[in-house]
């Protein structure tokens, strides 16, 4: 049945309400990056520079040490992304072709983590941080997120796809598990397991909670912490500087989501998550 032009068109006027109202907050932080603090509290709406600068990205380069700052960010993010790819694929293997006895069970469990929060695990995993004497380090941050329950789950249902008739071939052929993994269940879970690097990368990059616990020396800050050392209580007065810092932040996410968004969607629809 279709729909009428007259229904459609209120819901393409919500659409590109909601679009504005997504997308104004990212532009109007790139627009305040260039923009001066004086033209800032002027025009405390505009969406692009009157008069564009460089000196708010200067002086957060000047005033911390951004390079340090930002290759910090990178190496947590791509530690715990390298962990967790690897957990999570070979825990889903192990579900998805093994058996054993309470493999369902330990899979409930497992996956049943996902909906605990934060609060729960954040003060036992900072007590075990400090007594291992990880605080302030950037192991500190990585250790408790070396496995995640929602990339198991995911590539679990990915490799689902995959007939066991393959394995099962590849077995009699005595192919052990670590060659099956790599020379046939890797390339055709590819597009899956790309998908979820992706997506522990940018979570790990953009996290915030748990690093800003651990890390108290600036020289071993990440970037969401440094954006936080422009913003007080009162609405920050460098707030200018705050969405420099604000861009580069959101510059690396952002480019890899919109160059493999494909194989994120696709992924999580698979999983049967919508």
């Amino acid at each position: 049945m279709k729909i009428s032009k007259n229904i459609s068109i209120p819901w393409h006027i919500a659409f590109l309400i909601t679009i504005f109202l997504l997308i104004f907050p990212i532009v109007f932080a790139v627009g305040s990056s260039f923009t001066s603090l004086q033209d800032a509290y002027n025009h405390p709406l505009a969406l692009f520079p009157l008069n564009p600068t460089l000196e708010n990205y200067q002086a957060f380069f000047d005033s911390l040490p951004a390079i340090k700052i930002a290759i910090n960010t990178f190496i947590i993010a791509s530690v715990v992304t390298l962990f967790k790819v690897v957990t999570s694929f070979m825990a889903a293997y192990a579900f998805v072709y093994f058996i054993f006895k309470g493999k369902n069970t330990l899979y409930f469990m497992l996956i049943s983590t996902i909906f605990l929060p934060f609060t729960v695990t954040m003060i036992p995993n900072y007590l075990i941080i400090s007594n291992l004497g990880l605080s302030d380090s950037l192991w500190g941050v990585v250790l408790p997120q070396l496995a995640d329950a929602m990339g198991i789950f995911l590539l679990t249902q990915a490799l689902r796809t995959i007939p066991v008739s393959l394995i099962e071939v590849a077995r009699l052929d005595d192919m052990s598990h670590w060659q099956i993994m790599k020379d046939i269940v890797l390339p055709l879970a590819r597009p899956a397991v790309t998908s979820t690097s992706i997506w522990f990368f940018i979570t790990a990059w953009n996290e915030y909670v748990w690093p800003v616990l651990i890390l108290k020396s600036t020289e071993n800050f990440t970037l969401p912490l440094a954006l936080q050392m422009y913003i007080s209580s009162e609405g920050g007065t460098n707030f200018t500087v705050a969405m420099a810092v604000s861009v580069v932040t959101m510059i690396i996410p952002l480019a890899l989501y919109l160059m493999f968004q494909r194989y994120i969607i696709g992924t999580f629809t698979s999983s049967g998550i919508k």
